[in-house]
């Protein structure tokens, strides 16, 4: 387990946050990015060592991503990175397809200038941002990451119920970490640049059952790719 930076300045000059969030952050950043492997014992000793800070932040921050799924907490034995059941993939796909497509109707009901400005910008941006760094094969591109991430965000961020958009940016975090893990071993062709194109457009044009068919195939396809390099390379 390789030391990072310690986080005490970080949040007092940059953010603001307590030592606890900065904790979260990172350590939230670390396991969706497979920093930590998936089982992966996080001992508070070692983790509060990696981030330079003391046990009671790093219990804290555990405390909250063990709430949020992302880490085990095991009676006398501690906390570990959450174990990922490839048998339960289908089943986070169908649900994200059942509560996004809720979600989605009602933000295209809500539609307005803003949200559609934001989410032409976010589109141009993907469409002049590769998948992956190396176009031989797969290299995880930070800022790809990050604008993918903001424009499914946005697509449901009308929707008037909060309860429901966290649950979405759960299931989504979820999804990420099969997709990182799978797609890291086997690089993937697919144009995903149309599918979120044509997503775009049902989505400011108001055609909300063609927006929510399209969402839906698009996580289909996703977890069809995932399971298949899983298969493949024996991860699963």
């Amino acid at each position: 387990m390789s030391r990072k930076p310690a986080l005490a300045s970080q949040s007092a000059h940059a953010t603001g946050t307590t030592r606890a969030s900065a904790v979260y952050d990172a350590l939230r950043t670390d396991i969706l990015h497979g920093g930590f492997k998936p089982g992966e014992k996080l001992k508070v000793e070692a983790v509060g060592t990696r981030y330079g800070v003391g046990a009671s932040p790093v219990r804290e921050a555990l405390n909250r991503l063990s709430a949020e799924g992302l880490v085990t907490r095991n009676d006398q034995r501690g906390f570990s990175a959450a174990a990922l059941l490839w048998e339960d993939l289908a089943v986070l796909t169908d649900t994200r397809c059942k509560v996004e497509t809720i979600a989605l109707r009602e933000s295209i009901h809500a539609r307005h200038q803003a949200w559609e400005d934001a989410l032409v910008l976010l589109v141009h941006k993907l469409s002049r941002t590769p998948r992956s760094l190396a176009s031989s094969h797969y290299v995880p591109n930070p800022e790809w990451e990050a604008l993918h991430s903001e424009f499914h965000t946005r697509l449901l961020a009308n929707c008037p119920s909060r309860w429901l958009r966290d649950f979405c940016a759960t299931l989504s975090s979820e999804a990420y970490r099969y997709r990182q893990l799978a797609a890291s071993r086997n690089f993937s062709k697919r144009n995903e640049f149309s599918e979120h194109e044509a997503l775009f457009h049902a989505a400011i044009e108001g055609r909300a059952d063609d927006a929510v068919q399209l969402l839906a195939e698009h996580y289909m396809r996703t977890t069809t790719s995932v399971s298949e390099n899983a298969r493949q390379l024996q991860i699963d």
